[in-house]
């Protein structure tokens, strides 16, 4: 890199993870020029397009990451698809280094018998946050619906169709999510995990939140209160442990309550088949667990639970990238502290990774400018604060790695460059003052209702409203 201009460098993804990135960048007293290609017109990823819309405190994120996209360090290329309208080869035409960081949306799959007729979380929260690249429309749940997975997304689920379309009308989403949520015909939310209430990885304020509405009663089953000496060691070393199974134990003595939606939650059932007649889910079977030696084991018990749709929250997985190393069994780009991997081992090993967790690792190379944060990184694990110490080490080898010299060499290193590649391939980008403008839409849109904003799910609208006259940041 040449003393006279700044580091160039590329994220690609703007949600935490390479926001985070990018802030870590401009935090490392570096002369940097940062572009963070999107491949929705609007920023923020997860914040936006995978938090349920009645959370607002956690989409309060967006106001620290806005901080970090009003710095002038920073450019956003929205509505750019990597690896389609650009390429990883154009990328290392115009930039010192590339940072992936594109998480993950689509939904692992849950192979027991009958697997094949669940629904996946990821394509049900796409509808409800109006991400456009999912259905605009969602048919009308069971009144008896099972959610296997007791984490927070599993959580999420459970309780935006346990509860009414005029409940959520206060919140952001458009009118069509409102139009397929208000004819919710659920009554009955079963929540399956096949471990303990130790074990759950639910957060203690959206667990307690459950029982504030009017129309949701949550039950625990008293026996699915159970610990063994491993569980009661995790309630004495974590708060956040210990506040969850308190919480539970709570809605396993409370009162009924006069709700005309019940909200389950089962602890020690594991899922092993779904029943189905032509398509059309027509049952869940599980199989009692207990804790055995420090392991979770069947009992062969089984029980029947007559459910018309089963949705599977097991986990997340990310998207392979065009162009880029993939570990097709942790479903993530192979990595070494963010340094991006070669697929198979190499004769040279890897110069400073001795004593890599994977043992493949010291027999294979790192590429030299391209790096990987977030889901994308380490699976979709930790919630969204942990990105940040991802990227701090991502970033920091990045550096390292361009004071000894290693890194891409771009023959057309400019802002300018950049800019007439997209010109060149007429893609119709939007920017961060773009952002100012379908902002100011959305608000628009809510103000009427008394919403914060209404969000406009459409790529073409969002495209349009961002292209208007650039509003003065406040």
């Amino acid at each position: 890199m040449s003393d006279t201009r700044p580091l160039r460098v590329a994220v690609i993804g703007s949600g935490p993870a390479g926001i985070y990135a990018s802030d870590a960048l401009m935090k490392s007293g570096q002369d940097v020029s940062i572009d963070l290609y999107e491949r929705m017109p609007a920023p923020f990823g997860l914040i936006r397009y995978g938090v349920a819309p009645d959370h607002p405190r956690i989409k309060g994120i967006i106001k620290s990451l806005h901080r970090v996209l009003d710095k002038p360090q920073i450019r956003l290329l929205g509505n750019v698809n990597v690896g389609e309208d650009i390429t990883l080869d154009d990328l290392k035409k115009h930039y010192d280094a590339v940072i992936y960081a594109t998480g993950a949306t689509d939904d692992r799959e849950l192979k027991i018998p009958g697997g094949e007729h669940t629904i996946g979380a990821g394509k049900f929260v796409g509808f409800y946050d109006a991400n456009p690249h999912f259905s605009e429309s969602w048919a009308q749940p069971a009144e008896a619906v099972a959610v296997i997975g007791v984490g927070n997304v599993g959580l999420d689920i459970a309780r935006i169709l346990a509860k009414t379309g005029d409940e959520l009308l206060v919140t952001e989403i458009p009118d069509n999510v409102y139009e397929s949520l208000k004819n919710n015909q659920a009554r009955d939310v079963h929540v399956f995990g096949r471990r303990g209430p130790a074990q759950a990885k639910f957060t203690p304020l959206e667990l307690k939140e459950l029982n504030h509405s009017d129309t949701i009663e949550v039950v625990v089953n008293p026996e699915d209160i159970d610990y063994d000496e491993a569980s009661m060691e995790a309630r004495r070393n974590s708060k956040i442990t210990d506040q969850v199974c308190t919480i539970l134990e709570n809605y396993a003595v409370a009162d009924p309550k006069d709700a005309p939606h019940k909200l389950y939650l089962h602890f020690f059932e594991q899922p092993v088949e779904v029943k189905s007649d032509n398509g059309q889910v027509t049952a869940l079977v599980t199989e009692r667990t207990e804790y055995q030696d420090g392991r979770v084991v069947g009992t062969g018990q089984l029980t029947e639970w007559p459910v018309g749709d089963v949705y599977r929250a097991v986990g997340y997985k990310s998207d392979e990238q065009p162009g880029v190393p993939w570990d097709e069994k942790e479903l993530v780009i192979p990595n070494v502290g963010g340094r991006v991997l070669t697929e198979g081992p190499t004769a040279d090993g890897i110069a400073g990774v001795p004593g890599s967790a994977d043992p493949e690792a010291e027999l294979r190379e790192t590429i030299p400018g391209l790096y990987t944060t977030g889901w994308v990184r380490r699976g979709p694990v930790g919630l969204i604060g942990n990105t940040k110490g991802d990227a701090n080490q991502a970033v920091a080898n990045l550096l390292e790695d361009q004071e000894n010299g290693i890194g891409f060499q771009p023959e057309a290193p400019t802002e300018d460059d950049a800019i007439e590649l997209l010109h060149d391939r007429g893609i119709d980008y939007t920017t961060w003052e773009g952002w100012y403008n379908l902002d100011a839409h959305e608000r628009s849109l809510g103000e009427p209702e008394g919403r914060e904003r209404k969000k406009v799910r459409s790529i073409d609208e969002m495209v349009h409203y961002s292209s208007g006259e650039a509003r003065v940041k406040a």
